[in-house]
């Protein structure tokens, strides 16, 4: 199995950026995807964009343009580069990955676009 850890959630005005990490207990290039999702209150997650172990990546619309994915081999680590957030960005945000035919899942990171 694979054990991943979310951070660089917090507050940040519209318009702002946000770093979001997902930390893995595995070499990132021997999981087959990771991704991000996300959720509010009372809806169902939703996906937010993919990169496979190849480097290929997509977004939801909502994220296109706006979203990029970075992946640091040393330290096992895929990031989630967030511009121009804005008030419906806000959510929990949860790093997932799909390996040896499993699906994890972080615990989360709380993304709130405020002023």
């Amino acid at each position: 199995q694979v054990q991943l850890v979310e951070s660089g959630g917090g507050l940040v005005q519209p318009g702002g950026s946000l770093r979001l990490s997902c930390a893995a207990s595995e070499s990132i290039f021997s999981i087959k995807s990771m991704g991000w999702y996300r959720q509010v209150p009372g809806k169902e997650r939703e996906w937010v964009g993919t990169i496979t172990s190849g480097g290929s990546t997509n977004f939801v619309e909502f994220a296109s343009g706006r979203f990029t994915f970075d992946r640091d081999a040393t330290n096992n680590t895929m990031s989630l580069q967030m511009n121009n957030l804005k008030p419906e960005d806000t959510a929990v945000y949860y790093c997932n990955a799909w390996y040896r035919s499993n699906m994890y899942w972080g615990q989360g990171t709380q993304v709130t676009v405020s002023s």
